[in-house]
C-alpha cells in the first residue's frame, strides 16, 4: 500500500513535473533537474534515518535478491565465512545464493520451531573471521521478527530490511550494511536501496558487475547506469509523507497501535490464533490461522468481497497474513477486525 497523499501528489505532477511540461518519467536521468531530484532524496533518507556521514546511499537494481549475490562479491573473498542467522525463507535464500561465492555458514537455524522464533542473543557464536554476519530484521512470510540487534563484535553486521525499513527508528551505526527493495515502506517495486559504511567499500571482486560494485555505483552517485527513476522520485515523496507524519518516531507508534490492536484481537479470540513466538512477532506482517482451515478459502473470498485484499498467507505456509506496512491505516486494521469478528459469529 503506498500513502494516499503520495499518489495524489504524483498524480497532479504525472504529465508536468516541475514545470518541465514533462512526466519525471521523461526527463533526461543526467539532466540538473533529476540529479537534483535523486540528491534530494538521498538527503531526506539520510535525514529520516539519521544516517551517518560515513555511510553511502545507493540507489540500484535487481531488489534484495540481486543483493544477496553483491554483497557476498563486495564484502568477501572467495572461500572466505559468511555468517548467517536463518529464521524464514528471505534468509534461507541468501544463504543459497551466498554459497556460490563464499562460504555461507548458518550459525542459527530456528527450524526446529518451524521458523517461529528468532534465536536468542548469544546463543550463537560469530566467527571472527566471518566477513559479515547476514540476517532478516523481519521474515514477511512468517511474520517473524528480531527485537534486538546482533551483536557481531567486529565482524559488520549485514541487514535485509526489506519489509521493516522506515517502520520506526533505527541506529544506522549498529550496521555495516542495510539494503532493501523498496516495494514495502519504500515505494513501488523495482528499487533497491542499500546504506553502507565506507570502510566496506572497495573491496569487490574483479568479477563483481560493475552496476553491484558497491564503491563504483558510489562514485557515480548511483547514476553509473540509467537509475529506477520513477522509484527514487516516489521514494522522495514518501520521505516527505513520513516527516510529515512524524518521522520514524511517528511511524513507529502508528506502526505499534496498528500490530498491538490487532495482535490482542486474535489473542483474545478462540477462533483465530498466531503461530509466532511473543518475543519475535512481526510488526509488519501478521499471519494467523483459523480453528477450522476449511474455511480459509471461504475466508478469503469474502474478505474480497469486503474490500480486504491480499490477506491469503503464502502458498508455502497457508492460513492468512495481514501486512499492515506504513501506508495502511489504523482504520484499516480495525476495519480488518471488525470483518473477522462477523465472521467468526457467523461461522465460529
Amino acid at each position: 500500500m503506498m500513502p494516499l497523499e503520495v499518489l495524489d501528489k504524483a498524480r497532479s505532477e504525472l504529465l508536468d513535473w516541475g514545470g518541465s511540461g514533462m512526466s519525471v518519467m521523461e526527463v533526461s536521468h543526467r539532466g540538473k533537474a533529476f540529479v537534483a531530484c535523486a540528491a534530494q532524496t538521498e538527503a531526506s533518507l539520510r535525514d529520516v534515518m539519521g544516517v551517518p556521514d560515513n555511510y553511502k546511499v545507493l540507489f540500484l537494481q535487481g531488489g534484495a535478491y540481486g543483493e544477496f549475490a553483491a554483497l557476498p562479491m563486495n564484502l568477501s573473498a572467495p572461500g572466505q565465512k559468511i555468517d548467517f542467522l536463518k529464521t524464514g525463507q528471505w534468509s534461507a535464500k541468501a544463504v543459497t545464493e551466498a554459497k556460490k561465492y563464499a562460504d555461507a555458514r548458518v550459525i542459527a537455524d530456528e527450524k526446529e520451531s518451524n521458523y517461529s522464533t528468532v534465536p536468542a542473543a548469544g546463543s550463537y557464536t560469530v566467527d571472527a573471521d566471518a566477513a559479515y554476519l547476514h540476517y532478516a530484521p523481519n521474515e514477511t512470510i512468517g511474520g517473524v521478527e528480531f527485537d534486538y540487534v546482533p551483536d557481531a563484535g567486529d565482524v559488520p553486521v549485514v541487514a535485509d530490511m526489506s519489509s521493516t525499513i522506515l517502520s520506526r527508528p533505527v541506529d544506522v551505526s549498529k550496521f555495516g550494511v542495510i539494503f532493501g527493495g523498496a516495494q514495502k515502506n519504500m515505494g513501488p517495486a523495482g528499487l533497491a536501496v542499500v546504506i553502507v559504511r565506507d570502510d566496506l567499500l572497495g573491496k569487490a571482486r574483479p568479477e563483481t558487475p560493475s552496476v553491484w560494485d558497491f564503491a563504483q555505483m558510489a562514485a557515480n552517485d548511483s547514476m553509473l547506469n540509467t537509475p529506477p527513476t520513477f522509484g527514487i522520485y516516489l521514494l522522495g515523496l514518501v520521505l516527505d509523507w513520513v516527516k510529515e507524519n512524524g518521522g520514524l518516531e511517528g511511524m513507529g507508534a502508528r506502526n505499534k497501535a496498528k500490530k498491538d490492536a490487532l495482535y490482542s484481537f486474535i489473542d483474545a479470540s478462540p477462533f483465530y490464533s498466531n503461530p509466532v513466538a511473543l518475543n519475535a512477532r512481526s510488526w509488519m506482517n501478521v499471519p494467523f490461522l483459523l480453528a477450522k482451515p476449511e474455511l480459509d478459502k471461504q475466508f478469503v473470498t469474502e474478505a474480497n468481497e469486503a474490500g480486504l485484499t491480499n490477506l491469503a498467507g503464502h502458498r508455502s505456509v497457508g492460513g492468512m497474513r495481514a501486512s499492515i506496512y506504513n501506508a495502511m491505516p489504523l482504520e484499516g486494521v480495525q476495519a480488518l477486525i471488525d470483518f473477522m469478528k462477523e465472521f467468526e459469529r457467523r461461522n465460529g
